[in-house]
């Protein structure tokens, strides 16, 4: 399976030019490797004494690792990194990236549960050994709790109504697969509208299952630690929620955006944006790939400052 078959790589150019590799020197980390498509053209440009790190936590991408003596596969979340690059002498990173999306690999294996087109088992685990899978989640949750999770991750309307239906469902039948849900939340679903409400409670339960938010606040926590003076870090998200952790956390270095000054009226944070907005997709690339549309790259660079908390 080729990198390409596996995942098409989001805005590749845009990304490798943010992580400002210089001489290629240096300890690089690619936190979500999948196939492989960011970290070959990092390694293109790194020197022999240069090395990458890539991690991925989802068995299957074991298959799209890299014959080369600077590339070393962990094959773990990235929300261990700390602990896996110890482990391997890593010092201090001159970079890191990050895609968060799903991979194309995961959307397109129906038995995976992630896509509205294909019927398959509602598991949605990243690792399908670790954790329990998203119709073990409904069946096992009150629907106050799915009401939560619909609410915070899938923001959708009426929450409280969706999250009744939804267990008031699996009481008459168990919701094990995509179908399942489907059918059980579609009289919620507004006309026009369908596949995007699918989408966001899909998207709520993945999140969930894979507590991908809580993983997201460790790797930026971790970068703090990690990443030298002066390296680059470098986040793709696809989601408002993610998106915003990323925003403030490179602001200010706090995930309530909570600015800290001086008394000079300087800011106080572990990184500083390099770009104000967020770099997106252009339309080139959107019509060649349709999943790049929703993604946002946010880049900041390490400061000196180091909170007492690191």
């Amino acid at each position: 399976m080729t990198d390409q078959t596996y995942h098409v790589p989001v805005l590749l150019d845009a990304s490798i030019e943010a992580l400002s590799l210089g001489d290629g020197g240096g300890d690089w980390m690619d936190a979500t490797f999948g196939g492989g498509g960011h970290s070959r053209v990092i390694l293109s440009k790194l020197s022999e004494d240069g090395r990458l790190f890539g991690f991925d936590q989802d068995p299957d991408a074991v298959s799209n690792s890299i014959d080369d003596p600077r590339f070393t596969l962990v094959e773990s979340n990235f929300r261990y990194a700390k602990q896996f690059l110890s482990i391997h002498g890593v010092k201090e990173l001159s970079g890191m990236l990050a895609d968060l999306g799903v991979s194309s690999h995961q959307f397109d294996t129906a038995d995976r549960g992630f896509s509205l087109r294909m019927e398959g088992p509602l598991d949605m685990r990243m690792n399908h050994s670790l954790g329990r899978s998203a119709s073990e989640l409904i069946k096992e949750s009150t629907w106050e709790e799915l009401m939560v999770v619909l609410r915070m991750y899938g923001e959708v309307n009426r929450p409280d109504k969706l999250a009744r239906t939804i267990k008031a469902a699996s009481d008459i039948s168990p919701i094990n697969t995509t179908n399942d849900l489907i059918k059980a939340i579609n009289t919620h679903a507004p006309g026009g509208r369908e596949n995007k409400f699918y989408a966001q409670v899909f998207q709520a339960l993945r999140i969930e299952v894979n507590d991908e938010l809580g993983a997201l606040r460790d790797l930026l926590e971790q970068a703090t630690q990690l990443i030298k003076p002066g390296g680059r870090l470098a986040i793709i998200s696809y989601h408002s929620l993610e998106d915003r952790l990323v925003k403030h956390f490179m602001r200010s270095g706090n995930f309530e955006d909570k600015v800290e000054k001086d008394i000079k009226g300087q800011t106080l944070a572990p990184f500083k944006q390099v770009v104000r907005k967020a770099i997106v997709a252009t339309p080139e690339e959107v019509a060649d790939n349709p999943r790049a549309r929703s993604a946002r790259l946010r880049v900041a660079e390490r400061t000196t400052y180091t909170p007492l908390a690191c």
